[in-house]
């Protein structure tokens, strides 16, 4: 049975959590600087030997050296450097905050949590830094190009409580699309499907096989050929509102994946895609408060109405 790590004895810097690596149970390896360089392929190796003299590398008996051996299955953490993350040109808005929770408005290309190439760059670190709030965690998540409401609890001790809320649905959600307009295409309606995202691929695709997303659809209004939609999905798949969209003929406005996929620069902030998280609605299962929370933003790519 895989034992479950350890806590990290490296506290958060910037905000940004310690990474954390295991070595395998076995190996060539007489150190475990030899391991660490054949691991990181991308740092070179004298950044590797500075952390090491530096005594930034941390193992679960304290600081690992340049000549500590190689020990099978153990935990190492140590802090990344991100200095070439493109910053983000827009900022995080407070909606509701108590001793638990605080509920921001998320802009687009901001991502909820730590991946990949965006670790700074990201709702949580920044709240955690300039808030100073070490356990703030999310209770959901959004896409990084959607914006809208996202909601986080402030103490490890309340996380599941808020987390399970989502898990099992108790959430009322609303999203806002804009999106062409279809006259043939009838509205209101419930569009069902099943909805399968592969690890390492970029899209999610609709397959036969049993219904595992559900989304309502309407449209609020239209002009000039766009309209603006209202979505509420009943399940919470990836990518499920705009892989629904997108089956109905009417891809979200922006969408750089669906219906294909196109690149865009790192630091391109000029079209975000047009989905906003508008409203979450629940009851608290901390206080038993009825919470109806709000975003304040609003999808700029097109005026409709007057």
């Amino acid at each position: 049975m895989r034992r479950k790590p350890p806590p990290s004895p490296l506290p958060p810097r910037d905000g940004v959590n310690a990474a954390r690596i295991r070595t395998p149970p076995g190996g060539p390896w007489e150190t475990i600087r030899d391991y660490l360089v054949r691991k990181l392929t991308k740092l070179p190796a004298e950044t590797i030997d500075a952390m090491l003299a530096e005594g930034a590398v941390v193992g679960v008996d304290g600081p690992i050296d340049a000549a500590t051996p190689f020990t099978p299955s153990t935990f190492l953490w140590f802090h990344r450097d991100r200095h070439d993350e493109v910053r983000v040109p827009f900022e995080l808005t407070p909606l509701y905050e108590d001793d638990v929770l605080l509920v921001v408005d998320k802009p687009h290309f901001l991502a909820t949590t730590p991946r990949g190439g965006h670790v700074r760059e990201t709702a949580l670190v920044r709240l955690r830094h300039t808030r100073d709030l070490p356990e703030l965690s999310p209770a959901h998540r959004l896409d990084r190009l959607t914006a809208g409401v996202l909601m986080f609890v402030k103490t490890a001790a309340h996380r599941a409580a808020y987390q399970n809320l989502f898990r099992d649905r108790l959430v009322h959600k609303e999203y806002e699309a804009v999106a062409p307009y279809s006259a043939e295409l009838e509205l209101p309606r419930t569009v069902e499907s099943r909805i399968v995202k592969k690890r390492g691929v970029l899209t999610a695709r609709e397959l036969p096989g049993p219904v595992n997303a559900r989304t309502h659809v309407e449209l609020l209004e239209h002009h000039d050929g766009l309209g603006r939609y209202r979505l509420v999905p009943e399940t919470g798949r990836t990518h499920q509102l705009r892989v629904h969209l997108n089956s109905l003929g009417v891809p979200i406005l922006n969408d750089p994946l669906y219906p294909e996929v196109r690149e865009t620069a790192p630091d391109d902030f000029g079209d975000p895609l047009q989905l906003l998280a508008k409203v979450l609605a629940f009851t608290d299962p901390v206080t038993g408060r009825e919470h109806r929370f709000e975003s304040g933003l609003r999808l700029r790519s097109v005026h409709i109405g007057s």
